[in-house]
């Protein structure tokens, strides 16, 4: 009789968002995968924007795929069974095991789905304990938010489901961060409370003896040891989870660059890791604006429109706030523009939704730089994509690339008024050639998610870009895969050398099996 697999699991939950949970899974999973582990990310539900394709069409959160990368894994959807991403007020499209099921309230959805979400959890937990022999399992928020404990299924109601030894991360960079992990503990029930084996301290700066008294403080008020005291660490090259961390991408205030490029940033924004590639350049500084002022008054030398979760409102919020105006000021003088996804349908003429898809605008004005119109439907594409870049006129430069990998995700059928040039041959999308994307003048879109990735095409965009202003051409000298890898390894050891890997193992062998 064949022997049952004994999983371990470990979960890591924080004091708020954003107090470095997702990094944090991240470097545990590359770090157990550098110990021999057979180890798999997990996080039952999340919130974000920021999503992903599978190789089988399905959608994804975001962080969950870094952390696989750092697994040495594919993604799959077993890893983030559920994922909710904001339309509007209190409203989310719920995709459930990678499929989107509808859109529904935050009450509706907590009062009516949520057990039936819970179940898809439970079983894609047990594919993953079949599958591995350690899950590292990340929360959501707090789970100390008691207006929301009835509805939880990704916080404390995973953990008790598989009596997962729990680490409560507190962001000390913040502030508060004794008082969140005390008031915390306090508000969990006491059998959530004594599945917390240790606190974690993330992003210190400074002089970490004079911490000690605080770790006294914190072991004795809370009978919890502290298991490490993590360093900020800048500039970490690792795709994060939603839009909560573009202050930190922005580089205004940082490195000195040849290249300005500005990406919109749009109210329901999806996707943006789509530019930390360009980001991450030697040569180039990237910032997100969101006012008319700020794109008026930078020295861009390119923009760009990114994807949207709610393309039309979106595009009334240019309007709105008369970046359309300042867009179109900086257009007419020269400077490129190009669109992505939701971005690339407000390029054209038209948006339609008969359906209400999207808002409850049956028609808006594009910006009409691209001879096309875009009809919205109930059903969305989610796909992989290989394509070749055939010829993007640019900057008096003439693009070409060969294996460019990427993602379709996006609800809407365009359709063009007047030839135009396709600059992106699909070579696969469910098995048909395809031509994809736009260009006219020094505007130009494509629905492909991911091709500033390819490493030759990034670098000759940003050369054309160099040449146009006079500026010697650069090398290409980095590799965005070689980048991601060493930066996963920077992360493990800076938190090897700072978490206490002796006590983790304890903690991990005593319990969290099942």
């Amino acid at each position: 009789m064949e022997q049952k697999r004994r999983t371990g699991s470990i979960m890591l939950m924080g004091t708020s968002s954003h107090v470095g949970k997702s990094i944090l899974t991240t470097a545990l999973c590359r770090i157990f995968r550098q110990d021999g582990r057979s180890v798999v990310p997990f996080k039952a539900q999340n919130m974000a924007l920021n999503s992903f394709v599978t190789r089988e069409g399905l959608e994804m959160g975001r962080a969950q795929v870094a952390q696989a990368e750092a697994a040495g894994l594919r993604p799959v959807t077993d890893m983030n069974p559920v994922l909710l991403k904001p339309t509007g007020e209190a409203q989310s499209q719920v995709i459930l095991d990678g499929r989107p099921v509808g859109t529904m309230s935050a009450r509706d959805y907590h009062l009516h789905y949520k057990e039936q979400a819970f179940a898809s959890v439970k079983a894609a937990l047990g594919r993953l304990q079949r599958d591995y022999d350690t899950l590292v399992i990340e929360g959501a928020g707090s789970p100390a938010e008691v207006n929301l404990r009835d509805g939880d299924i990704v916080n404390m109601r995973v953990a008790r489901y598989l009596q997962a030894p729990v680490l409560l991360v507190a962001d000390i960079d913040r502030g508060g961060c004794l008082a969140a992990l005390v008031g915390t503990l306090e508000l969990l029930e006491p059998e959530e409370r004594a599945l917390v084996k240790g606190l974690v301290i993330n992003k210190f700066r400074g002089d970490v003896s004079l911490f000690t008294p605080a770790v006294d403080f914190l072991e004795k008020k809370t009978g919890k040891p502290v298991l490490g005291i993590i360093p900020y660490i800048p500039q970490l090259g690792i795709e994060d989870e939603d839009s909560v961390s573009l202050e930190e991408k922005d580089n205004r205030e940082g490195k000195a660059a040849d290249i300005h490029i500005a990406v919109i940033q749009l109210p329901k924004l999806s996707n943006f890791t789509d530019f930390d590639a360009l980001a991450a350049e030697p040569d180039v500084s990237l910032n997100y604006v969101q006012t008319a002022e700020e794109l008026s008054q930078g020295a861009w030398d390119l923009i760009i429109l990114p994807g949207s979760k709610s393309t039309n409102e979106d595009r009334l919020w240019l309007r709105e706030q008369g970046i359309e105006k300042a867009l179109r000021i900086r257009v007419d003088a020269g400077t490129p523009l190009i669109g992505i996804c939701g971005g690339y349908q407000m390029l054209g003429e038209e948006l339609r939704d008969p359906l209400h898809i999207e808002s409850s605008h049956e028609r808006v004005q594009g910006l009409g730089y691209l001879p096309m119109r875009t009809t919205f439907s109930a059903e969305k594409l989610t796909v992989q994509v290989k394509a070749d870049c055939i010829g993007l006129p640019f900057m008096g430069q003439e693009l070409q690339a060969k294996d460019m990998t990427g993602y379709e995700i996006h609800a809407g059928e365009t359709v063009f008024t007047e030839p135009v040039i396709h600059p992106f041959a699909v070579l696969q999308r469910d098995g048909q050639d395809t031509a994809d994307g736009a260009v006219r003048g020094h505007v130009s879109g494509t629905y492909i998610h991911g091709l500033f990735d390819h490493d030759g095409f990034r670098r000759d965009l940003l050369n054309a870009l160099r040449r146009h202003r006079g500026l010697p051409v650069l090398p290409q000298q980095r590799s965005r895969r070689q980048e991601k890898e060493q930066a996963y390894d920077h992360l493990a050891a800076v938190v090897r050398e700072h978490l206490d890997m002796t006590k983790l193992a304890a903690i991990l062998q005593a319990g969290g099996s099942f």
